[in-house]
């Protein structure tokens, strides 16, 4: 079995079963924890506007932050957003979900694709050096952080390097990127990048909290 057979059958195979335990498992998890009963009278019959307006105002940053934070919120922004266009925009990966799960929609342009890769590469690079030269974040962050970052970054440049046909076979390219997405899947549901799926949930729910007690926003 050379490198990309590995890379596309067991390793791939492997990876997503730990993705589907691991997320199952956080999420029920969370589910499963004892909540205090909340005896209080609602000031408010209906909780969910408050959980959609908790979402969309801590979507961007506030006015008396926004000197010092809408620079790492922009940063945050291009390259979610570029990561966004780049796995659900290029054809290659449209087939690899109609094949997971038949679902199937337009793929972007290949020239719009690779911009929007470029500049994530270039945006998680300015995100790790701000973190490395700025001392609060520097003192804050710790190997999750980092290695979360690595296993972001990684898929992108070799998927690059591997449409650019640069620095191997384009055989061994593919599959060392098939293998950097398979790093992610494994360490998406037990590192900080589990903030993808837990943001708004985490968002909503202290929105309809606040929503419940008459809290302001």
């Amino acid at each position: 079995m050379d490198l990309l057979q590995f890379a596309r059958g067991p390793t791939l195979t492997w990876a997503f079963a730990i993705f589907a335990f691991g997320m199952t498992w956080r999420l029920v998890g969370i589910l499963l924890l004892k909540r205090r009963p909340d005896y209080s009278e609602p000031r408010n019959a209906t909780s969910w506007p408050g959980a959609i307006k908790l979402i969309i105002s801590r979507s961007w940053p506030h006015r008396e932050f926004i000197q010092r934070t809408a620079f790492g919120q922009t940063l945050g922004y291009i390259f979610h957003i570029g990561l966004v266009i780049v796995v659900f925009g290029f054809a290659p990966h449209i087939l690899v979900f109609k094949g997971l799960t038949g679902l199937d929609w337009p793929n972007l342009p290949n020239a719009i694709i690779y911009a929007s890769g470029a500049i994530t590469l270039g945006a998680l690079i300015v995100v790790l050096g701000r973190r490395l030269i700025h001392p609060v974040l520097r003192l804050l962050s710790n190997f999750d952080d980092y290695f979360s970052w690595f296993v972001t970054f990684a898929p992108v440049a070799t998927g690059m390097l591997a449409v650019a046909h640069l620095g191997a076979r384009y055989e061994t390219l593919l599959a060392i990127h098939i293998l950097s997405v398979a790093l992610l899947l494994v360490w998406f549901p037990f590192g900080k990048l589990m903030h993808a799926a837990l943001v708004f949930v985490s968002r909503g729910s202290t929105g309809a909290l606040f929503e419940r007690k008459g809290a302001s926003i």
